[in-house]
């Protein structure tokens, strides 16, 4: 009896034993203290800040500072008499510009700009007025450069005057409107002489011949404009650089101070004709 009830018990111990490790769940092991929210793969600790990326760096800039005075020659010719404003005009320098003893603008250098007023004379007060204003440079190594200049004096022949604003300024017509009163009355003045002569009274007949001529002249200088404005080809500019101009220094390597074309002057327009006296 009591041998059969220690089989039993050992046959109990062996089954308990046999379920207990099915029972307790599997753990992997313990972290350490102060680990349990660690990540399974840690990023690997950076060595170093990475370097800054170098900004672009610009190349060296030559400045052509305010005032510079640029000789120019006109190719195409313009006139108040059928310029518009927008018409295009074409200069090319004369001289070069220097700066700290480099050339920077040889001559021969295309400057290009457009009309952007325009004004006939009047017919009794009035001058003619034209404004133009020069906006690109091409060198001769074709590097284009944005422009701001006006003319501040010109050669054209005539009796042409640029005033301080850069406009073109005509010539007054007052001396050929003179001329042609004194004309127009002495031409009277004989005529009308000579029919006084034939009628007996020539002192009489000259007065009134002269009063003709002088309201003919009046009434001719009142149907007839005063003087354009004109740049014939060939007109010399002197133009001002109205605000700073900054050259790559790079593209601006010129070994010689360039060389002009060659035009011909505008002819004299400023002829004078001798006045007609009655004596």
């Amino acid at each position: 009896m009591r041998s059969q009830l220690w089989s039993a018990c050992g046959t109990v111990v062996l089954l308990c034993a046999s379920a207990l490790p099915a029972a307790i769940p599997q753990q992997g092991p313990t972290a350490p203290a102060g680990q349990e929210n660690a990540s399974p793969n840690p990023p690997a600790p950076a060595s170093a800040a990475a370097p800054a990326t170098p900004a672009p760096t610009t190349s060296a800039q030559i400045e052509v500072p305010t005032g510079t005075h640029l000789p120019l020659v006109l190719h195409n010719g313009i006139s108040t008499r059928s310029a518009q404003p927008g018409d295009p005009v074409y200069f090319e320098t004369l001289f070069p510009v220097m700066i700290n003893g480099r050339v920077v603008i040889p001559a021969g250098s295309y400057i290009s700009g457009e009309v952007t007023e325009a004004k006939r004379p009047g017919r009794v007060k009035g001058r003619a007025e034209m404004m133009i204003k020069l906006t690109t440079m091409i060198l001769p190594n074709s590097y284009v450069v944005n422009l701001n200049a006006t003319p501040s004096g010109a050669s054209s022949g005539g009796s042409e005057t640029v005033n301080s604003e850069g406009k073109i300024v005509g010539g007054s017509g007052k001396g050929s409107d003179l001329g042609t009163v004194i004309r127009t009355t002495a031409a009277g003045t004989g005529i009308g002489a000579g029919v006084g002569a034939a009628a007996g009274d020539a002192g009489r007949g000259a007065g009134i011949g002269a009063g003709i001529g002088a309201l003919a002249g009046l009434g001719a200088i009142l149907l007839t404009r005063g003087p354009e404005a004109e740049l014939p080809r060939g007109s010399t500019v002197e133009a001002v650089i109205d605000r700073p101009i900054y050259l790559d220094a790079d593209r601006v390597q010129f070994a010689s101070p360039g060389q002009a074309s060659t035009l011909a002057g505008p002819p004299n327009r400023e002829t004078t004709q001798p006045i007609p006296f009655p004596f």
